[in-house]
């Protein structure tokens, strides 16, 4: 009989937003005590307006950038905007968010003894030389540029969580995530999955930027949740850095037309100049995580983007529907 896992408290922060919902809900799930932290800036009271009355979650309007104090066992730290229109409106407080609110929650772990995680990201490798990428790449960052507030926020997150593990021996577990899509986006939110979705069920033009060569590997969201709880539970001896994604790589291109055929849109594909700095290739290795974690992925990109079309043709019907509703 497998043991049951001893409940803990656990912070969540950003927890209000696509990804920290269904972390919370998880953890839930488990059995354990659930504080989720935002502050809106990206999040939505919606994501958890269906927690608010379950055994063992509660919930604190805060910005990291600013210290808290609360007893806790582990913390998530997943607050930060991770779409490049919502990161790039205000890059001063995304970069704040990334280095001042680690150090906070830093030394929050530290004085609680508490493990701590860090949702970091595939952007520390910028436009990549290396291909798949791999964990021991040191990658290729534009440090001024108008992504560099997400993509250097997180590297420096990277050396403070470090830092405070080998200074002062705090527990520590870092994942870099890969494209995640799946129910609970907003229709603002910003990435291309959304994007798409969206202007095909309105019927829009499908904006594609660059020739749409350029590729990406998409993580359903649960695969990835998966991965965060592994990741957590994993031994203390590993700290990561880890890839968690999808390594299935598509073509932009490619995942415009996957789009248009399951929600039978009638869009055309139009082309926009290439953003500064966007990545040509984006794919993970991922044979660290399947090694240490035993994970990997197991729901295919059609299956996803089936679940994630149904989540937006409720949403965008009744645009005031609980998402846990759509989920």
């Amino acid at each position: 009989m497998q043991k049951k896992e001893v409940s803990k408290k656990i912070l969540v922060t950003g927890g209000a937003g696509f990804l920290g919902s269904h972390l919370c809900e998880a953890l839930l799930r488990s059995g354990h005590r659930v504080t989720c932290l935002d502050n809106f800036s990206t999040g939505l009271r919606r994501n958890i307006q269906h927690l608010e009355n379950a055994k063992g979650f509660d919930f604190i309007e805060h910005d990291i950038i600013t210290p808290i104090d609360l007893d806790v066992d582990q913390i998530f730290n997943l607050a930060c905007p991770a779409s490049p229109p919502h990161y790039q409106a205000d890059p001063v407080h995304t970069t704040l968010t990334s280095v001042l609110g680690s150090l906070n929650l830093l030394e929050l772990a530290r004085r609680r003894g508490a493990r701590i995680f860090q949702a970091s990201t595939s952007e520390v490798y910028g436009d990549p030389y290396v291909h798949p990428q791999v964990e021991s790449y040191w990658g290729n960052v534009n440090s001024f540029g108008p992504r560099a507030c997400y993509d250097e926020g997180k590297r420096c997150a990277e050396t403070l969580f470090f830092d405070y593990h080998q200074s002062h021996g705090v527990a520590i577990k870092i994942a870099r995530i890969f494209n995640t899509y799946g129910p609970r986006m907003g229709p603002d939110d910003g990435r291309v999955v959304s994007n798409f979705i969206v202007q095909a069920l309105k019927g829009d033009d499908i904006t594609v930027y660059g020739d749409g060569s350029q590729t990406r590997s998409f993580c359903f969201v649960d695969d990835l949740i998966d991965g965060f709880l592994r990741l957590m539970a994993s031994p203390e001896t590993f700290t990561g850095p880890v890839n968690l994604g999808n390594p299935c790589e598509f073509t932009i291109g490619a995942l415009a037309r996957h789009v248009i055929e399951l929600t039978g849109s009638t869009s055309r594909m139009v082309y926009r100049p290439l953003p500064v700095d966007d990545p040509r290739q984006r794919r993970p290795n991922i044979s660290f995580a399947m090694r240490e974690l035993d994970w990997q992925p197991r729901t295919t990109l059609l299956a996803g983007l089936k679940k994630t079309i149904r989540h937006f043709e409720r949403l965008l019907a009744n645009p005031e529907l609980e998402f846990a509703e759509v989920a």
